[in-house]
């Protein structure tokens, strides 16, 4: 029989992304064996200092663009819906 909702199912409860993100799964991986720093200093030549927009980080950029590669997710549209809704794929700076 459905019965109302009674207020102890509304408690909330605090998950960390470490919590949720095995430490062995492949992104973990990836971030604790290479270091993307140095792509700022690849690009910062194709960047203006003082005009226009501020830019996404290129680092950023580069590791949404590999999860792509390495997921097998074709369209930007659907690798971005996916990090959105997949926390695995959120983990780093």
């Amino acid at each position: 029989m459905l019965r109302e909702p009674s207020p102890q199912q509304y408690e909330l409860e605090m998950v960390t992304l470490e919590e949720l993100v095995p430490q062995n799964h492949l992104v973990r991986l990836i971030d604790k064996s290479v270091d993307f720093e140095f792509i700022r200093d690849e690009v910062a030549h194709l960047y203006c200092p003082n005009n226009g927009r501020p830019p996404v980080d290129p680092v950023r950029l580069f590791k949404i663009m590999l999860l792509g590669y390495l997921f097998g997710i074709p369209s930007e549209r659907k690798l971005i819906k996916e990090i959105e809704v997949n926390v695995a794929s959120c983990t780093g700076p």
